[in-house]
């Protein structure tokens, strides 16, 4: 197995290379195969990525009829069948049936481009510049997302260039499960003296994947609405990998019934691991002029198809919301026993989550390594976040194999066993 050229080339910069240093050569709904004849149940899905799969075969299959029609591939943002056929299935399959009026900005391919989009947005609708984000909260590594950002790993590497224009408020259950962090929120909104300038928006994810799994109370998320309404700020969710499904919900604000001013999508919107992202915002925010936030690749037309053929897919009934909270429960449920047995053993841990965004908190990054890396070894691959990476996280396909899923956690609590023998 060739694995020089990558050492020699690739920039230090690189991260999932070094926990998973293999060659993958191909990949089928939740299982990658490598170089070397190696086969893996993958529990990372491309970050969230790849929330129906590797390769798809419905997905797959309406991206290989479109290349095969020679189909617009790249378009700038000229109109397009496939961008006509995405809007009317997003209206017709997402929108009309929650009760969501949005526009839609086409920003770029990344969830970065969306975050910064949607927070200039939010400052040319109001004329305010100042954004409330969260303890703990991740929203791309771009100058504008790193503001929102809470991780100081991400912050530092601005090479000393100052972020601004945003305020940190505690998160739900930041300052512990009987405190309300929106109390603190609201009395430095309503406190003159409180050093906050009126925020033009909040932005937040309602479950916080990087930031270890933090989920956000329904009834804390009703009120942060609420607070906003009633101040006049913005409300953007952040759904990049909250979003599409991964809670339970197609968007994983419906849990809590609010109805932000703002959203952003990113990951699995494409459905098939292909770029592409979007800003939703309220008619009548679209305060944009033509051309004052654009991108060469913000009409790639492959993922705008295999967006439509996902919503098409899973979408247009309950069938996959139903199956994502069984198996959420499942892994909750897994989840909860290897806490227990690591407890018992004298390391304090704990299961939380929504839907398939689960976490294993272990308390010690180090401890989460070890059984990561033994779990590598043995054939599943899944990752740490929390901001000393000792959080497990599962964030498998959400049409993984009820076979894959059980045999990745049993592998998952076999090397749990094993670190602490």
């Amino acid at each position: 197995m060739l694995t020089q050229i990558f050492e020699r080339m690739e920039s230090e910069v690189r991260t999932y290379s070094r926990s998973f240093p293999v060659v993958f050569t191909e990949a089928k709904g939740a299982r990658l195969h490598t170089e070397d004849g190696k086969e893996y149940i993958d529990f990372l899905a491309g970050a969230g990525t790849l929330n129906y799969g590797h390769n798809n075969p419905v997905i797959k299959q309406a991206l290989l009829d479109y290349i095969a029609s020679d189909g617009i591939v790249h378009g700038l943002d000229m109109w397009t069948k496939a961008k006509r056929d995405y809007f009317e299935t997003l209206e017709e399959v997402i929108l009309k049936p929650r009760g969501l009026d949005y526009k839609v900005h086409l920003t770029g391919p990344t969830g970065t481009n969306a975050v910064e989009a949607a927070i200039r947005l939010a400052r040319v609708a109001t004329g305010r510049h100042n954004v409330v984000s969260f303890t703990n909260g991740f929203h791309g590594v771009t100058m504008g997302a790193l503001a929102v950002t809470g991780n100081s790993k991400f912050r530092e590497a601005t090479g000393g260039i100052p972020l601004q224009g945003a305020n940190f408020m505690p998160y739900d259950g930041y300052l512990g499960a009987n405190i309300d962090t929106l109390d603190y929120f609201e009395k430095l909104l309503n406190d003159k003296s409180g050093g906050m300038d009126r925020p033009a928006a909040v932005i937040l994810e309602t479950v916080q994947g990087e930031g270890g799994i933090n989920v956000a109370g329904i009834d804390w998320l009703k009120r942060l609405e609420k607070i906003c309404r009633d101040n006049e700020i913005l409300l953007i969710v952040d759904d990049i990998q909250a979003g599409c499904g991964r809670t339970g919900k197609f968007f994983s604000f419906e849990h809590a019934g609010i109805k932000p001013d703002i959203v952003t999508n990113s990951k699995s919107l494409s459905g098939f691991g292909l770029p592409f992202a979007h800003v939703m915002m309220r008619p009548e925010l679209d305060k944009w002029k033509p051309g004052q936030y654009n991108g060469t690749f913000r009409g790639f037309n492959l993922a705008l198809t295999t967006a439509a053929a996902a919503l098409r897919e899973y979408w247009t009934n309950d069938t996959l919301e139903r199956d994502v909270e069984r198996k959420g429960r499942i892994v909750a449920d897994r989840f909860q026993k290897i806490a227990a047995l690591l407890t018992e053993q004298g390391h304090t841990a704990s299961e939380r989550g929504r839907g398939l965004m689960r976490g294993l908190d272990v308390g010690s990054g180090d401890l989460a390594d070890k059984i990561t890396s033994k779990a590598f070894k043995n054939g599943l691959i899944v990752e740490t976040c929390g901001h000393d990476d000792h959080v497990i996280k599962c964030l498998c396909s959400l049409t993984i194999s009820d076979e894959d899923l059980l045999e990745g956690l049993d592998i998952l609590e076999a090397c749990a066993k094993d670190v602490m023998s």
